[in-house]
């Protein structure tokens, strides 16, 4: 078989309004002790591409695993979807600093 070279990223955001992100599960999170199919992740059209436990690694997680404190997934789905999951405390418009241009003398 022959695997050509590919950005992964890029094939996986050719559609609009999918992308792939990473999901932080804290500690006083609702998915904590939840399954990924109980968090209601797939029925937003989520995929759970990787699992991050600790210095673990896990690819392709089964949807009965049971989430906890501290994970991170890697997910692809829709972006708004994904957004929404990011409290409203947290998400605080980003504006770039803007630093004054120094003169030449």
């Amino acid at each position: 078989m022959d695997f050509p070279e590919i950005d992964i990223r890029q094939r996986l955001t050719v559609s609009t309004g999918y992308g792939v992100t990473e999901i932080y599960v804290p500690e006083e999170s609702a998915f904590v002790g939840k399954t990924i199919t109980e968090s209601g992740l797939p029925d937003q059209d989520i995929n759970v591409l990787t699992l991050y436990r600790g210095n673990k690694v896990i690819p392709n997680p089964k949807y009965s695993r049971t989430l906890e404190p501290d994970d991170k997934l890697l997910c692809f789905g829709k972006l708004q979807a994904m957004k929404m999951l990011v409290p409203l405390s947290a998400r605080r418009k980003r504006k770039p600093k803007v630093k004054p241009l120094e003169e030449d003398s």
